[in-house]
């Protein structure tokens, strides 16, 4: 029996880098990509030449976020599915059920699948259930001040308070004394109301001097999971991820495959298609370092990138393949990681500067040379590209890979001495400070602290 065909037509529902990346895929596949742009993105270098399709206003809230624009936008062009990329309304269990209400394949995972992994009591409890272990903390979301203290009581100080529906570090809170929680499960609430639409929250022991440990997978709608090893994403600035690198520098080996084969497990266990991540705390304060499940992002991840260069795995076009209903096309045993890999995000903000956004013409971009397979460069940006204040400030990943940790460090720091924007500040600086330090290459950094590292004067 032959596979099933692809999708004609597939509607870009994204900007920049990653609908560059999306792209990419679908050419690799014989799909047509159509880009959806807003009126801030009309003049972007990477539309030219290909369909595309107004979806309004620079303001998100009118065209990237506005599911009804994305699907009408899909519908008059006749495409027959969506990709969401990340960001906007990649995780959103609403906008992947309009989709389907309207004949829209979503790339991603069914939506019930999503509002399950989205709420982030009822992941926890379907990971418990499938042998990982969780973060100790309320069994679903607390409703009152008295519930609160007694889970606090339970489980110890410090707590963090978290939204329900929460992500990039809105609606969580600190509280290291009781006298703290009343005002700060109140502050949670209203961020998570004001950011999420939902007022829930629920409470973690609070782990410190851990690292953020990533796991992807990968899985089709015939039960077929596979991991692709693990991501260290420690590096973070306000939780917003600075340096990616795999495998983790600081994972022991038994428990990393402990892990891994628990994650696969519970993936399958929920019923999930296409790429996920799992995220955990490596929580060091026993007699052995643990990893215990935080939560589970049900889309492409920007990082994705390390797994695909140490894997070889297109996860894209994966994505893109098991919607239209076919097979993984490997199985775990196919699956190589080889050496180590390394992910700068650069992103268009002035680190000596209290990372003031900078957006603006790039009057000069050079990227670094990638013809000996060691440096990968992936961007949506030229010169002469502005750069619009609307969105996210990334406008480039580098990935470098190297037999080991030393020489990818070393690639990465030879990709960025190359790397040139000339207009707009970066932080790249930033990078080079951190791979150059003491504390990276020792490994001697948390959750709690980033490397101790100078930037240099511009």
């Amino acid at each position: 029996m032959s596979p099933p065909s692809l999708f004609h037509r597939l509607l870009v529902a994204n900007r920049g880098e990653v609908a560059v990346r999306i792209a990419r895929a679908c050419d690799a596949l014989g799909v047509e990509p159509v880009f959806a742009y807003s009126e801030a993105d009309r003049d972007a270098p990477y539309l030219a030449g290909r369909r595309r399709v107004c979806l309004g206003p620079g303001r998100a809230s009118e065209s990237y976020l506005d599911p009804r624009r994305l699907v009408q936008a899909a519908k008059n062009t006749d495409c027959s599915a969506l990709h969401p990329g990340w960001g906007f309304l990649s995780e959103n269990a609403a906008f992947a059920s309009l989709c389907e209400a309207h004949g829209v394949t979503f790339i991603g995972p069914p939506a019930h699948v999503m509002h399950l992994m989205g709420t982030k009591s009822p992941a926890k409890r379907a990971m418990r259930e499938a042998g990982l272990r969780v973060i100790p903390g309320s069994d679903g979301p607390v409703t009152s001040d008295e519930q609160a203290r007694a889970v606090a009581e339970e489980i110890g100080l410090p707590l963090l308070i978290k939204a329900e529906s929460g992500g990039g570090g809105r609606g969580m809170k600190i509280v290291r004394d009781l006298d703290q929680l009343s005002q700060a499960l109140a502050d949670a609430r209203r961020e998570g109301l004001a950011f999420f639409g939902d007022p829930s929250v629920y409470i973690e022991r609070l782990l410190e001097g851990g690292r953020h440990i990533e796991i992807q997978v990968m899985a089709d709608r015939y039960g077929n999971v596979c991991h692709l090893g693990e991501r260290d994403c420690t590096i973070q600035r306000n939780h917003q991820k600075l340096i990616e690198e795999s495998p983790s520098p600081a994972l022991d080996p038994e428990e990393r495959e402990r892990t891994l084969a628990l994650a696969v497990q519970a993936t399958r266990q929920i019923g999930y298609v296409g790429a996920g991540t799992l995220e955990f705390l490596l929580d060091t304060s026993g007699d052995a370092p643990v990893l215990r499940f935080m939560e589970m992002n049900t889309r492409l991840q920007v990082e994705h990138s390390v797994s695909e260069v140490r894997s070889g795995v297109d996860l894209v076009t994966e994505q893109i393949a098991v919607a239209a209903g076919r097979p993984l096309s490997f199985s775990q045993q196919d699956v190589t990681l080889s050496g180590h890999v390394i992910e700068c995000r650069i992103n268009a903000e002035d680190p000596a500067d209290g990372f003031r956004p900078c957006p603006g013409r790039i009057e000069r971009w050079v990227t670094p040379r990638t013809g000996d397979g060691r440096i990968r460069v992936d961007t949506h940006v030229t010169s002469g590209y502005t750069i619009p204040p609307h969105y996210d400030s990334l406008i480039c990943k580098l990935i470098a890979s190297g037999p080991t940790r030393e020489a990818a460090t070393q690639r990465m720091l030879e990709a960025l001495a190359e790397l040139e924007a000339e207009g707009i500040r970066t932080t790249q600086p930033l990078h080079q400070a951190i791979l150059s330090s003491e504390d990276f290459r020792a490994n001697r950094y948390d959750t709690t602290r980033l490397p101790t590292f100078t930037l240099s004067a511009s």
